[in-house]
This record gives C-alpha cells, sequence and structure tokens, in this order.
C-alpha cells in the first residue's frame, strides 16, 4: 500500500501548509528583476549593474518570464478563489485610468514633496536623490529604441503590454489584497475572508502601493483605494485584478496613442 502521507507531502501540499508562498513568490521574483531594469538615466537598474538601456527588452522579458513561471508554480493556490469577474469591476477599470492620467498630470508629487525634499533633514539622508532614483521609469519606446526592425519593435510591445496588462494585475493584487491586507489584520491571515477589512487593512492597502508609485503617490492613494472599495463591495479577488488589468490595458493605449512613454 502506498504511504498516502508521502503522497501529499508534494508541492501542493506545502502550498497548502504555507499559503505565504502563493502571494509572495511571483510578487518577489517580479521586484527583485525590476532592480535590474535599466533607464534612459540610469544603466544597471537600482543595483547599478552595468546593463545598458538598449538591453532594456531582454531584462523585462526575463522577468515577465520569470514571474509566468512563479505564477504557474502557485496556481493551485490561485485557483482557491473562484474565477468570476463582475460589470463593476470594469467600470472601476475605465474610470481609473481616466484618474491616473487625470492627477499624474496635475504634477502634486512635487509640491507635495518639496518641502521634504528640500529641508536640512531630507538633503542630510539624500532624500531627493533616492526619490528620483525610485520615481524614475524606464520610459522605453520600442517604436523608437527598435525602429530598425519593426517585428523586434511590435514584439517587444507586445510582450510590454502582456506584462503591464495582466502580469502586474494579477501578482500586485494578489500580494496586496491576497496577503498583505489579511496579514496586518491576524495572526491566522490566510483565514481571513477576503473583502474583510479594518482600519490598518485600508491604511497598508493604500501606504504599500504609494510606496510603490512614487512618482504617482496621489493617484496611486486614490486609485488604490478606488479598488479597496471594489473588493469590500464585491469580496472578489478576481474582480480587483480585473478592474487593475482594464486600467493597465487603457493606460498602454493611451500611451502608444499619445507618445507619453514616461507613463510606462
Amino acid at each position: 500500500m502506498p504511504d498516502s502521507t508521502a503522497e501529499k507531502r508534494g508541492w501542493s501540499w506545502l502550498l497548502e501548509k504555507q499559503p505565504w508562498i502563493v502571494f509572495l513568490l511571483p510578487f518577489l521574483v517580479f521586484m527583485v528583476v525590476t532592480q535590474l531594469e535599466p533607464t534612459s538615466t540610469r544603466d544597471g537598474g537600482a543595483l547599478g549593474l552595468a546593463i545598458s538601456y538598449a538591453y532594456y527588452p531582454w531584462v523585462y522579458t526575463a522577468k515577465i518570464v520569470l514571474t509566468l513561471l512563479a505564477v504557474a508554480a502557485v496556481w493551485p493556490g490561485y485557483r482557491r478563489f473562484p474565477f468570476r469577474v463582475s460589470p463593476l469591476a470594469i467600470g472601476v477599470g475605465v474610470v481609473g485610468v481616466v484618474v491616473w492620467i487625470g492627477l499624474c498630470k496635475l504634477g502634486l508629487e512635487t509640491s507635495l514633496l518639496a518641502p521634504l525634499v528640500d529641508n536640512r533633514l531630507g538633503k542630510a539622508v539624500g532624500l531627493a536623490g533616492m526619490f528620483d532614483a525610485a520615481a524614475t521609469r524606464s520610459a522605453y519606446n520600442p517604436l523608437a529604441e527598435l525602429s530598425g526592425s519593426p517585428a523586434a519593435a511590435w514584439g517587444f510591445l507586445a510582450v510590454r503590454f502582456a506584462g503591464l496588462a495582466l502580469v502586474v494585475p494579477v501578482v500586485e493584487e494578489f500580494f496586496l489584497r491576497g496577503f498583505l491586507m489579511r496579514f496586518v489584520m491576524a495572526r491566522d491571515w490566510w483565514e481571513v475572508p477576503f473583502g474583510k477589512v479594518d482600519a490598518l487593512a485600508v491604511v497598508v492597502g493604500t501606504v504599500a502601493p504609494m510606496l510603490m508609485h512614487p512618482a504617482e503617490l496621489v493617484a496611486a492613494a486614490v486609485w488604490f483605494s478606488m479598488v479597496t472599495w471594489l473588493m469590500v463591495k464585491t469580496r472578489n479577488l478576481w474582480d480587483c485584478v480585473a478592474a487593475h488589468v482594464v486600467t493597465n490595458l487603457l493606460l498602454g493605449i493611451y500611451v502608444v496613442a499619445t507618445g507619453e512613454w514616461y507613463f510606462m
């Protein structure tokens, strides 16, 4: 007779016993490789390695592939959340892109952060330099950078859209709402029903994404608060993902149409 206990001690068993892996593994893979992405002003990304801006498509593609492998590895845990999407989620996503673009264009972050960056303490700890480094996006325009090879340009643009509109919404929402907002509520966080929140969870659900989007602090505060409302309203994680998908997809289309690549 086979040992039933041994049979259970596989990867699915580990995901069940250590549920944090489901929510953190893809997010951590995504964030670690992001540190390698060069920008137009800084080669090698945040780690300062000698990776030229010309290699951005390779680094970004590697990030998406590795993240998708991580998602595939934890997919049994994702399946515990019934897949359904409500029309309300689509509506929040459409309104969200208007809010995001509009607030970003107001440039409120500069006026709000200026007093902090310019005071004596801010200068002493190098706050301006840290903020500039964190806030710099790649702004990589494949249609210009790869203009000599249209196939490569459009191929990478497809990869970029896959990352923006599919991978990012999944890994960010599963980490933020599936793990972090529940983690701060209870010791046995995995038993907290999805959609249940307290004051601390709401604050964390706003502040954490603000820190992940330092160049768009105001937009991040408003947009992620909207999705927190959606989360409480529908108690459905996939609704949060869907709203994120719609906003990011429309943002990507806006960027290609207007040439305002600094949004990406």
